[in-house]
């Protein structure tokens, strides 16, 4: 027992750090494994409304904290302090919130009745992205609290994350079918590019123009079947380019990378991010002519395309920043050889030079 207190004495300024990562994990493991009682269960498999992006958030978090672990000074020093007090009652506040609202259906009883009464579509669906925003905003005063202004701008990325996910969602269930028309201008090209690669891949497709649904149709077909969807925004890539966003930006605050590489490097993930969508919208249809269960792709697994990359591109900048760090030393290196052997020769000593120096 006296060894375990005197590892966390040792140890207590990381455990302090880490803290408010800890009072988000605990309440996601209760979603996880306690399954509610208000029947607004939403699982962590989901992608596409749900609760995947949850672990998202820890991992950002935490990328944030270890990338800015040596700024990230917490405010707190005495015990009972006004500031200590209310530090310690926000981190119960994410846990609190989680357990008032999916076990005891306050407040997700009244966003129901609410989104019920103002005829919004979907309404099962509000609870989840209201909660997605007041986490956002309870991990904005937790940090606040624990390391001030200064530490907002460390550990900034991750909140935002959260509140960008949940005014996508409250957006598409205010706005359904693609109504909302500055994220749907993308859509229509989509469609079309998604049916090209059908074409290549030796589907027959139709591409529809919106009508007064705002939606494009793509119809694709073979041998085994057919299947016809209309494309709202969602699905255009602009989710995955919202969470491409802000991870790059993450990765490019703290690294030392010129302004116009980073512009150079924004744009080509950008790119590759927006074309993996369209791999994805592909891969539904595939699977719907095909008899699949497209449904399950759709909410579960489609988005683990993009999610991939995005995780994976940062990794693919090191590594090629890395590589060409060691090409350019090569090259200098073969260059200041090169110099060296270039250089004169001292002179050869002259004959009569060589018989002076002999010995008598």
């Amino acid at each position: 027992m006296l060894s375990v207190i005197e590892i966390l004495k040792k140890n207590m300024r990381t455990l302090i750090k880490l803290l408010p990562l800890i009072s988000f994990i605990i309440p996601f493991l209760i979603l996880y494994f306690y399954r509610n009682t208000t029947g607004l269960y939403f699982s962590f498999e989901m992608t596409w409304k749900g609760r995947t992006y949850y672990l998202f958030f820890i991992w950002l978090f935490f990328l944030e904290t270890i990338l800015g672990w040596d700024k990230l000074q917490p405010k707190v020093n005495a015990l009972r302090s006004i500031r200590t007090i209310a530090l310690a009652l926000a981190f119960l506040l994410p846990t609190m919130y989680i357990i008032s609202s999916n076990y005891y259906a306050f407040p997700s009883k009244a966003i129901v009745d609410w989104a019920w009464q103002n005829k919004i579509d979907q309404v099962d669906w509000m609870p989840l992205h209201f909660e997605y925003l007041i986490l956002a905003m309870l991990s904005i005063l937790i940090i606040w609290l624990q390391y001030g202004t200064s530490g907002l701008k460390s550990v900034s990325i991750s909140p935002v994350f959260m509140v960008a996910i949940g005014t996508i969602y409250l957006i598409d269930n205010l706005y359904r079918y693609g109504q909302f028309t500055p994220f749907q201008i993308l859509v229509p090209t989509t469609a079309q590019l998604a049916g090209v690669l059908l074409n290549l891949m030796g589907y027959t497709t139709q591409y529809i123009a919106p009508g007064s649904s705002n939606m494009p149709t793509l119809y694709a077909s073979n041998s085994n079947g057919s299947a016809v969807f209309s494309i709202a925004w969602p699905c255009s890539g602009v989710e995955s380019l919202i969470i491409y966003t802000l991870v790059i930006l993450l990765f490019m605050k703290k690294d030392a990378i010129p302004w116009w590489q980073k512009l150079i490097y924004y744009a080509v993930g950008a790119v590759v991010t927006y074309v993996i969508n369209i791999l994805r919208i592909v891969t539904i249809f595939v699977i719907a002519v095909n008899k699949g269960d497209w449904n399950l792709f759709h909410n579960s697994y489609g988005q683990l395309y993009s999610i991939t990359w995005i995780i994976s591109y940062p990794l693919i900048i090191i590594g090629s920043r890395l590589l060409w760090g060691r090409i350019k030393s090569r090259t200098r290196t073969g260059k200041n050889d090169l110099k060296k052997t270039k250089e004169p020769l001292s002179p050869r000593p002259s004959q009569s030079q060589l018989s002076q120096q002999e010995p008598a």
